[in-house]
């Protein structure tokens, strides 16, 4: 809702992945679109991050692992007379193309990108504050000055291999998020705790407030417990404090 903001904290580290991935791919559309160079150079730059996380990371097993998952829960319900059959139809069709065209993919995805002598130039300098001025990297400041539509057509061909990735964690994000009915509940104190029932997999918290609370939500914990405080921030920069008021907030335990 546009009067909420939400806190959403990852209950794993295969989660937690998924959702700075997804970010990622979010700021490298918006600023792909821009036609700035400055805009152009943070959209190279969000596409190092990405490109940093699969070096670190097999994703692809992990998210086939995931859609695999989301399939044998589905399944279950296909009986179900509660469950609208031509939706969930729709949602496995799209589980399992999106699963097809992971498994087609060979290699390690993205490594032409990250083997690139530019990238790789890229990278090392941006190390180095204010790194990849135009007599750092000419090559980049030439294509830096190209022609719009050369650097937007570029840009498409540098993130295609990632494409299918991030159509991938969309769909299973978008599960999880929707998996559960969120729960209307009040912090005493600004100060809530959960407790997660061991048998479930629960896989991600959502908080949600009203923006005219002047304060943000600081979750910590882990699987099976999780604390929820309810932080102001200083009007003089200093270290935000814990509310003393109850604060009411919307609570989603996400499954799947």
């Amino acid at each position: 809702m546009k009067n909420q903001v939400t806190y959403e904290f990852p209950l794993n580290e295969r989660i937690r992945v998924f959702i700075r991935l997804e970010q990622l791919f979010q700021e490298f559309s918006h600023f792909s679109a821009s036609p700035t160079i400055a805009d152009k150079r943070a959209a190279i730059g969000v596409l190092l991050d990405v490109m940093s996380i699969f070096r670190r990371n097999d994703l692809k097993s992990e998210i086939l692992k995931e859609l695999d998952r989301h399939t044998k829960v589905l399944v279950k319900y296909t009986d179900s007379d509660n469950i609208n059959s031509t939706q969930l139809e729709s949602i496995l069709s799209r589980i399992n193309e999106t699963s097809k065209k992971l498994y087609a993919t060979s290699g390690k995805i993205g490594i032409a990108i990250m083997e690139s002598d530019l990238f790789q130039s890229i990278a090392q300098r941006s190390s180095i504050p204010g790194g990849t001025c135009s007599f750092d990297l000419p090559e980049f400041h030439y294509w830096l000055e190209q022609d719009e539509s050369i650097r937007v057509k570029d840009l498409e061909r540098w993130i295609s291999p990632f494409n299918e990735i991030r159509t991938a964690i969309t769909l299973i994000l978008d599960f999880i998020r929707s998996s559960n009915t969120p729960s209307e509940e009040i912090a005493e104190a600004g100060f809530f705790q959960i407790a997660l029932d061991k048998n479930l997999a629960y896989q991600l918290i959502k908080v949600s407030l009203n923006k005219s609370q002047p304060c943000f939500a600081e979750i910590s914990g882990g699987k099976h417990r999780c604390s929820i405080r309810f932080m102001v921030p200083s009007a003089d920069e200093q270290r935000p404090t814990q509310s003393h008021d109850d604060i009411p907030f919307s609570l989603t335990r996400c499954l799947f």
